[in-house]
């Protein structure tokens, strides 16, 4: 065993184990016994976890540290113990929320709760509205102009018309980063647009997944050619808001934030009460009622 333990990133988790990479080799590892006896209510090592190891006898590791996170982007998964913290990556530089322009058309309610999600992560969001060659270039900006006006970046791409894919690829370049939304909006094609073979490698992963009892989950980074990493994550529908009191969600709204000092009260809820500015802005036109219908469903604990 050596002397001090190396560092190393975690690049891929499967049944108990932990792939590490170290200067591009690659170090099989196990946790050591003492987290183990934790029994804590959410995974301890997730893929993009900075760890400690030392180095065995026979070239595997054990993970003696995890390092400080910078940020993680999870979901809640039932277990006998109640709700359990799923780790699905960390330290992530940039989250990809990709949604199609039509086939199936874009759930702007859906696209609002990953944008809170984001936000109350710190993970900077970039949205891809692909499929851009159905509608045009002008109703896909008009579809999307209101996340524009905020300052989210907008990339309207489309795999099939390889539109936009350089602008794409050069957000990649160096950076880790995930992709996530729902089925159908064509990440896989658009993966592959960007490297070949990318999306049919993670969807392998996500084949080899399978459901069931016996369920193995596969979480990789892969990497790129130009540099950086990227990871396909699970759709969103079953996110929610962990461990957001009601009180601090119009915070995540980039558009109602700095108005909140200007509410007659100090703990309002921007639905009932007199003297509201936040529906004032409604009201005026400046934030868009789309949005103020989201916060207040989020608020209200309803699915979007």
């Amino acid at each position: 065993m050596n002397a001090s333990p190396s560092k190393g990133l975690v690049v891929r988790q499967q049944a108990g184990f932990y792939t590490v990479d170290v200067g591009g080799k690659e170090i099989t590892c196990k946790l050591r016994g003492k987290f183990k006896q934790l029994r804590a209510n959410e995974d301890l090592v997730a893929i993009g976890d900075w760890v400690l190891f030392s180095l065995l006898s026979d070239e595997s590791g054990v993970i003696e540290e995890i390092l400080p996170r910078q940020n993680a982007f999870f979901r809640l998964a039932p277990s006998a113990r109640g709700d359990y913290k799923q780790i699905l990556i960390a330290n992530i530089d940039q989250i990809f929320f990709v949604f199609s322009c039509a086939e199936p058309e874009p759930s702007m309610r859906m696209l609002d709760r990953f944008l809170v999600i984001a936000e109350k992560q710190k993970i900077p969001p970039v949205i891809v509205a692909n499929k851009v060659d159905l509608i045009g270039e002008e109703q896909a900006h008009r579809l999307f102009s209101v996340y524009e006006d905020l300052g989210y970046p907008l990339l309207l791409t489309s795999a099939h018309e390889k539109i936009n894919i350089d602008p794409l690829r050069e957000y990649l370049i160096g950076r880790t980063s995930a992709f996530s939304g729902p089925s159908g909006v064509g990440k896989s094609s658009l993966l592959n647009r960007v490297q070949p073979d990318l999306g049919a490698q993670i969807g392998r992963l996500k084949a080899s997944s399978g459901k069931g009892r016996h369920t193995t989950v596969v979480r990789q980074l892969i990497p790129l050619k130009d540099g950086g990493y990227v990871a396909d994550m699970p759709g969103l529908r079953s996110l929610s808001l962990w461990d957001t009191e009601p009180e601090e969600l119009d915070g995540y709204f980039p558009e109602m934030r700095d108005l909140v000092a200007d509410c007659q009260y100090n703990n309002c809820s921007h639905i009932m009460e007199p003297g509201c500015a936040i529906k004032e802005a409604v009201q005026k036109g400046k934030i868009d009622p789309a949005r103020y219908d989201s916060y207040i469903r989020l608020r209200q604990g309803d699915d979007l």
